[in-house]
């Protein structure tokens, strides 16, 4: 059995990475689309739409006029390398060797408002633009009317003895067409020990996102049952709150 994992983005973004990309987004011509589009909004547009400070808007909106095309074969740096939010943290991919990083262009994907999907060694530019995002581009009514087929079919047709690992968070996955994807999918939940209960909590989800994605990565990892090994910062698997469809795993 092999394995794909579709992960959200992050916020953060660390602009210092040296690695060189290997690869330009697979719907480069479609990114530039939208970027256009918000290259038309100034930082007060842009503090209304996204729910912003200023100062975030003016970054924003200065990463949007200096967005383009051909700088990605200049100055893009791996998606993997340049996402920095807690997921990522959980990957820490400053510390993958050369043979974690190639199992990771072949089993991790990163969903995006502004790229559709990226591939961890794919060449990205700085931007923020959130999948849930209300914002149309020509007569597409919001991202995911823009994403949502382009992505399903793409996964569809590159991915069609795999199994779909969900790692991302509800409004990321959702710019997947389950009812029309043809791969089997595993949903992952994390769930810690809080006031009497366990319950999934943000944070520490991240994170273990991140965990769990990195141990993707071990090519000895190939069925369902090897899944469920995961013990990364002290998560055990759950039979009793799991299903053949969900994987859900506790600490504390």
């Amino acid at each position: 059995m092999s394995f794909v994992a579709i992960l959200s983005p992050a916020k953060s973004l660390n602009e210092k990475v040296e690695m060189p990309a290997q690869s330009e987004p697979l719907f480069l011509k479609k990114s530039a689309t939208i970027n256009k589009s918000l290259k038309k909004l100034d930082p007060k547009a842009l503090m209304d739409l996204q729910n912003i400070s200023q100062k975030l808007a003016e970054l924003n909106a200065m990463r949007n006029r200096d967005w383009s095309v051909e700088a990605h074969s200049g100055i893009g740096t791996p998606a993997l390398f340049t996402f920095s939010g807690d997921v990522y943290q959980g990957i820490d991919a400053e510390t993958l060797n050369p043979e974690q990083v190639k199992m990771a262009s072949d089993r991790l994907l990163i969903l995006s408002g502004l790229y559709g999907l990226l591939r961890p060694m794919d060449a990205m530019l700085p931007y923020r633009l959130e999948m849930g995002t209300k914002f149309s581009v020509g007569k597409n009514p919001d991202l995911y009317a823009i994403w949502q087929k382009e992505i399903t079919k793409f996964i569809n047709s590159s991915y069609k003895d795999c199994t779909l690992v969900n790692l991302a968070s509800v409004e990321y996955a959702s710019a997947i067409d389950f009812k029309t994807l043809k791969l089997p999918v595993v949903d992952v939940q994390f769930k810690d020990f809080s006031n009497g209960k366990y319950k999934i909590i943000s944070f520490f989800a991240k994170k273990a996102r991140g965990y769990f994605a990195r141990f993707l990565l071990n090519p000895e990892v190939k069925t369902i049952e090897h899944l469920q090994a995961f013990d990364t910062d002290g998560y055990f698997f759950s039979e009793a709150d799991s299903n053949p469809n969900k994987l859900v795993f506790l600490r504390g």
